[in-house]
Order: structure tokens, then C-alpha cells, then sequence
């Protein structure tokens, strides 16, 4: 037996007298409680019974032993208790960590339906752009974006996370229409402080790669202000489909060369959902991941609605 299973052949064979009852109850062989109480004494160095051919009595020390016995028993099925019914169904704190600006344009919007969907869930949510370490922070679940280090990390893929060249049409009626990559180069460029260069990598339809530098007088750390930017005609941008959506849905930004692939560097990039590595995902977690899941659609709801090239 383990020592959980010592204590509780203990705590019955004092509550029945017996070593046969306590054997009984846990069908177990009479000998096996037995040995069970004895290596407990051997542990404790003390006799916990006075036994006698009719009965067992606690001794002095097994007095003081049972009643703390008796109580991390019931301490533990108290936490067993909590615990199945935690993963039961989903409720209980669920800590978020999301990227500022998704969170702001798209985790958002969907909080007031996963609330009422889930109302024994409470939400700690945390907006920062800095890569937290999950585990150290007791984070539940975050949301990342672009490619994920390699780490003991589960992650679900949860959409693409694909960028569009766009411009305002004030820009384009002031520098002319843009239908190749050097009609590009003529335009204003907002920079991205987040970018480790000022460059878009442009590949055409037959594979053909361009490495365009970028000029511009605009440099901006925040994809939100990079679109305010975008709109108000300062420079044509680069900007996440996730941010530019629902700007060139009203014609606020027009899509440059649509049959370009264009990027920082090269490479897949999707948008993740991370969890620390657990046995069972509790419901919470899943509940979530889900739901948002759902909500942002194949393809996202951003790229679904957005005008065809």
C-alpha cells in the first residue's frame, strides 16, 4: 500500500476496531491491513493500537495520530471534490495574456457572448506585446502571433496571420496608380519600428522575389497606429489582414498589388493559442479556445469579408 492508503486503513480499522472490518470494507485480505498498520508504527516509531483478542485500542499516540489523520483525509477529498468538479464543466479564474492591439480589435468584441455563455468563468485578462513565460506568471492561455519558439508549450493553431500592402486613395490620386513593384517605390512607406529592417519582401504569382527597401519619414511602433497612419495618407503600409480588415471593407485603404505575396521575411506565420503542457486541458481553457476558434471562422471573418482583389 501507499502511505495514503496505510493512513486510511488506519483511520478505519480505529473508527471499526478491527483490522477484519477495515480488510472487509476495502476488500483487501485481513494481512494486508495488517501490514499496513505495521509499517506505519515502524515509520512513526510508536504503537498506535493496545491489541487484545477481542478488539484493538488506540494508544495514546494513536489518539493524537487519528484526529490528524482523520483530517488530511478529509482535506483530500475536499480537494478531489473541488477538483472533479472544476473539470466537470468550465468555470473558475481564466488568466489571459493577448498581444495589445488583437486584443483590443478582435478578443474584445468576443468577451461579452463567451461571458454569458460561461458565467462561472471569471476572466483576468492581460494586454501587453511582451512574450510573458506562461508557466511563471500562472498564466492559463495566451495568444500568440507570427512563428513560435520551440518550448514544452501546447499550441492550436487558431487562424493565418497573412499581411496586406494597402494605401489610402488620397495617397494613390496624389502618386498615381500602383501595378508594379517599382510603381511602389514611388509612394511614401510607413516603417514599423517592430521590424528588424525597412524592407518588404514582394514574391509575384510565378515565385519571382523583390527585396524592396522602404523610404519614409513615418516610423511607428503599434500596429493600430500604423493603420491610423495608412488612412490618413501618409505612406502606404504593410499592415496584418487582422488589422486592415475592416479599413478596406469601408474603402478607407485600397490593397496594393493583391496578386503579390508581401511580407517581412519569408516564412508561415498563423496566430496560436499556448497552454502550459497538462494531462487533461481544463475546461475553462478548452472552453475558450473553442469558442474564439468559432468565432474567427475558416478563413477569418477579416479576410472573409474583405473586397476580392
Amino acid at each position: 500500500m501507499d502511505e495514503l492508503a496505510r493512513l486510511r486503513a488506519f483511520v478505519r480499522a480505529a473508527e471499526l476496531g478491527s483490522f477484519s472490518g477495515a480488510a472487509r470494507e476495502a476488500r483487501l485480505p485481513p494481512s494486508s491491513v495488517s501490514r499496513a498498520i505495521a509499517a506505519l508504527e515502524a515509520e512513526l516509531g510508536a504503537a498506535l493500537f493496545n491489541r487484545s483478542t477481542r478488539k484493538l485500542h488506540l494508544t495514546e499516540v494513536g489518539f493524537a495520530f487519528l484526529e490528524r489523520a482523520r483530517r488530511v483525509l478529509a482535506e483530500l477529498d475536499e480537494a478531489r471534490a473541488v477538483a472533479a468538479d472544476l473539470n466537470a464543466r468550465p468555470q473558475g479564474l481564466l488568466r489571459l495574456n493577448v498581444p495589445s492591439a488583437f486584443g483590443r480589435l478582435h478578443v474584445m468584441p468576443f468577451l461579452p457572448g463567451f461571458a454569458a455563455a460561461w458565467p462561472d468563468i471569471r476572466i483576468d485578462l492581460t494586454l501587453s506585446d511582451s512574450v510573458v513565460d506562461i508557466i511563471d506568471s500562472g498564466t492559463d492561455l495566451a495568444i500568440r502571433i507570427g512563428a513560435l519558439e520551440e518550448s514544452r508549450l501546447i499550441a492550436r493553431k487558431l487562424a493565418p496571420h497573412r499581411r496586406v500592402l494597402c494605401a489610402a486613395p488620397a495617397l494613390l490620386a496624389r502618386h498615381g496608380p500602383v501595378a508594379t513593384p517599382d510603381d511602389l517605390a514611388r509612394l511614401p512607406h510607413l516603417l514599423f519600428a517592430l521590424q528588424p529592417h525597412d524592407r518588404w519582401l514582394l514574391t509575384d504569382p510565378g515565385g519571382h522575389r523583390h527585396d524592396m527597401p522602404l523610404t519614409g519619414r513615418l516610423r511607428l511602433n503599434d500596429s493600430e497606429a500604423l493603420l491610423a497612419a495608412a488612412r490618413a495618407g501618409l505612406g502606404a503600409a504593410l499592415l496584418p489582414f487582422w488589422v486592415a480588415g475592416a479599413a478596406l471593407r469601408a474603402g478607407e485603404l485600397v490593397r496594393l498589388l493583391p496578386d503579390h505575396q508581401a511580407m517581412f521575411w519569408p516564412g508561415e506565420r498563423f496566430i496560436w493559442a499556448v497552454y502550459p503542457p497538462k494531462r487533461v486541458v481544463p475546461p475553462k481553457v478548452r472552453a475558450f479556445i473553442d469558442g474564439f476558434a468559432a468565432h474567427l471562422g475558416a478563413p477569418p471573418y477579416w479576410e472573409r469579408d474583405a473586397p476580392p482583389p
